[in-house]
């Protein structure tokens, strides 16, 4: 189920999911992301898969069906680009603008997607299975047959997604409004 949130209100130190959320967003995420950014090559497991976007302009570049597990986007511009059906797993997209992209069918689980411009976004047939989008914006986002279990998002992103939500996840069996615990 996504863990859903008011970002004004309290939480309880209660599960690891909802610590480490709070400890992002207590300051400890720029600190994770330098760390990783800076880590050798020997520190990091695979990495001749991940590619370092950082900071960069993507607009409008093609991924379609691209292994980027792992890889940074941090901090980029991908307006109208394609990922459909990436590999995006474990990616870093914190901090980054990607609206009206294409992400129909990519898997994007377990990514930090926290504070991500996701506007208009079709989001049809993917995966964000535990993926952290806490203070992302999915305004105009399309999440027909989208798999949110386990996502960290803010309440209001979760109440959004919920009212156009439907279908099933043609990947893992899961129903999006299940996922996004639409009620």
């Amino acid at each position: 189920m996504t863990t859903a949130f008011r970002s004004d209100a309290p939480r309880p130190a209660g599960s690891p999911r909802r610590r480490l959320g709070n400890a992002l967003r207590g300051g400890l995420l720029p600190l994770l992301l330098v760390l990783l950014l800076l880590a050798p090559p020997s520190a990091r497991a695979d990495n001749q898969d991940r590619v370092d976007y950082t900071l960069t302009n993507q607009s409008g570049k093609d991924f379609s069906g691209q292994q980027l597990a792992g890889s940074s986007f941090a901090g980029a511009t991908a307006r109208q680009a394609s990922f459909r059906g990436a590999d995006l797993h474990g990616a870093i997209l914190t901090q980054a603008a990607f609206p009206e992209a294409d992400f129909r069918g990519a898997d994007l689980s377990d990514a930090l997607m926290d504070k991500v411009d996701m506007s208009g976004t079709d989001l049809t047939g993917a995966v964000l299975r535990g993926a952290i989008a806490s203070g992302s914006n999915f305004t105009g986002a399309t999440v027909i047959d989208a798999d949110f279990t386990d996502a960290l998002l803010d309440r209001v992103d979760q109440r959004l997604l919920c009212r156009d939500a439907r279908g099933t996840n043609p990947v893992t069996g899961t129903d999006t409004r299940l996922s996004l615990d639409c009620g």
